[in-house]
């Protein structure tokens, strides 16, 4: 079976390896105003709080809805937190950052790149 996917940025190998690598799963319908924020949401995201430790997956649902199967993906968009473990869920547009973060389990990390005590 073909997945219908779409990377949108490989983790950098030349990232710390103190840090474990995050693969995430993005679940959409489409080009859809809704669909389009999620992507770009996560991604501001990943960039400002993992640089460069992660992968990211788009599964459009509109190409392929058999997919939803495999993580049981009942609303769109919906984010998968596939590694590490334990997975997570997340449905939405993904612009309460905050509530992002907590979900994948991130430290946030201010403007000078300093993580944030727990």
């Amino acid at each position: 079976m073909t997945r219908d996917q779409e990377p949108i940025e490989k983790a950098d190998d030349s990232a710390g390896t103190e840090s474990q690598r995050m693969e995430l799963r993005l679940y959409v319908a489409g080009q859809t105003s809704r669909s389009l924020a999620a992507i770009d949401n996560l991604r501001r995201i990943c960039e400002k709080n993992l640089k460069g430790r992660y992968t990211i997956e788009v599964i459009d649902l509109m190409q392929a809805p058999q997919l939803a199967r495999t993580d049981q993906i009942v609303a769109i968009p919906t984010l998968v937190k596939k590694l590490p473990p334990p997975l997570r869920r997340i449905i939405g547009d993904l612009s309460n950052s905050e509530r992002v973060l907590i979900g994948l389990d991130i430290r946030p990390v201010d403007s000078t790149g300093a993580d944030h005590e727990s």
